[in-house]
């Protein structure tokens, strides 16, 4: 049996904090964290176990590009996987937000049914049991 998988959900809006929540039950992985702006979610990548960080990409504060560049930029955080969120198709493919600071994304609106399959598929899990 493998270790659990940990994940960090980070999104500014309560509603769509509460849908990612369940995607991430519903694929089976441990939220380590589900918070609502950037700085908390880069504080709970960097201590430690984290194996896929869900950023929303507008965020007050530090948003999920700059919380990606943070993740990239430290050597132990490097590996971790990044799933971008946004509304806007055009932020999440204008000037290779998508290519050079995260390993997927997933536009909004979205269902926890698809959240949880891009997780998983993320994470490597398969299908649940």
């Amino acid at each position: 049996m493998t270790d659990l998988k940990r994940i960090v959900i980070a999104d500014d809006d309560d509603d769509i904090r509460r849908l990612m929540v369940i995607a991430a039950n519903r694929a089976g992985v441990e939220i380590a964290a589900a918070v609502d702006n950037g700085r908390s979610a880069l504080e709970a990548v960097a201590a430690g176990g984290i194996d896929l960080a869900v950023l929303d990409i507008s965020m007050p504060g530090l948003n999920g590009v700059e919380v990606a560049e943070a993740i990239r930029g430290d050597e132990a955080t490097k590996g971790t996987l990044i799933l971008m969120v946004s509304a806007s198709v055009q932020l999440l493919t204008d000037h290779g937000v998508v290519a050079d600071r995260s390993d997927s994304f997933i536009i909004k609106p979205f269902s926890p049914r698809a959240l949880s399959e891009r997780i998983r598929a993320m994470l490597g899990l398969g299908e649940p049991a």
